[in-house]
């Protein structure tokens, strides 16, 4: 009987050609509506408002083809800088105040404290809260309780409120944008806190390294990646403050507190549909930057 040898030569053995997988039809079911709504409530009314940038529209009626004559006039416009200034200003500070209180609080609800559950749960409560009702909330207090409270103290500062005040303010609205925005933050440090193996801090435990050394050399570098991811989401989120501000100022006194999101609103009921369109345009431009850097800071990062 003959017997056949395989020779192995090294060589590698060719693969079968894979056979195409067979795409399901309820995944059409599902994506297809899904596309459909998501390009007619996002994708279109985006191109449309990025086309009317270039028109001299007011919302309706005639219009036509003027260039870059709204973005030349944008660029050079007191009050769309302003807004500018006073928004990257408001979320610079707010999301530094944030993260600050944020991390300290979950250092302390993760730690050996009773009720820890209790109060987790305490502290995302204004998470869940309309950012419009808690500002009607604070603008009474800081329009009738604070200064009550503080002309029966002698405090002249707080004896007038600080809502009334040009240069005071942008502080209450820093105030209240950070409590409601610190529960979110809350959470993802938390996650990050409970992430970090117990070992090691028994390790350091055995090595005499004390709390702050701990903090400093252990806790810190090993949620750096929530830090990045908590600083860059909440940076942009505060990009777009909106209704917090209108709900305590309107953008006032004056137009000292007023965002990029409210000159856009405020443009669009007024007769400036075009111009701010140019504005909206400008502003979507430097969101997709900073959502460019995002990525690339936190690209190979395994932070969840």
């Amino acid at each position: 009987m003959a017997t056949t040898t395989l020779i192995n030569t090294g060589a590698p053995v060719p693969r079968p050609p894979r056979s195409r997988r067979r795409v399901e039809g309820v995944y059409y079911l599902f994506l297809v509506p899904t596309l459909v709504l998501f390009s007619l409530a996002i994708t279109l009314p985006a191109i449309i408002g990025i086309v009317s940038s270039f028109t001299n529209s007011i919302g309706f009626g005639d219009w036509k083809f003027i260039g870059f004559t709204n973005y030349v006039a944008a660029f050079g416009d007191p009050a769309i800088l302003q807004s500018y200034l006073f928004t990257f200003g408001f979320a610079l500070v707010t999301v530094i105040l944030v993260n600050a209180l944020a991390f300290l609080l979950a250092v302390g609800l993760t730690g050996k404290i009773r009720l820890k559950t209790t109060l987790r749960t305490v502290f995302v409560v204004p998470m869940v809260i309309s950012g419009i009702i808690i500002a009607f909330v604070f603008n009474f207090l800081f329009s009738n309780a604070l200064p009550a409270l503080g002309s029966a103290l002698g405090i002249d500062v707080l004896s007038t409120s600080l809502l009334a005040s040009p240069d005071l303010a942008w502080i209450a609205i820093v105030i209240v944008t950070a409590w409601q925005a610190i529960p979110g933050t809350l959470l993802i440090y938390i996650a990050g806190l409970l992430a970090i193996p117990t070992e090691v801090y028994e390790a350091a435990d055995l090595d005499g390294a004390g709390r702050w050394q701990q903090l400093r050399r252990i806790t810190l570098p090993l949620v750096a990646g929530y830090v990045v991811i908590n600083v860059i989401l909440g940076f942009k989120n505060f990009l777009n403050a909106y209704d917090i501000i209108f709900g305590l100022t309107g953008g006032g006194p004056g137009t000292s507190t007023r965002s990029i999101a409210m000159t856009i609103v405020t443009g669009f009921t007024g007769g400036d549909y075009a111009y701010q369109m140019a504005n909206a345009t400008i502003f979507f431009v430097i969101v997709i930057l900073i959502s460019l850097i995002q990525l690339r800071i936190t690209r190979g990062r395994n932070t969840f």
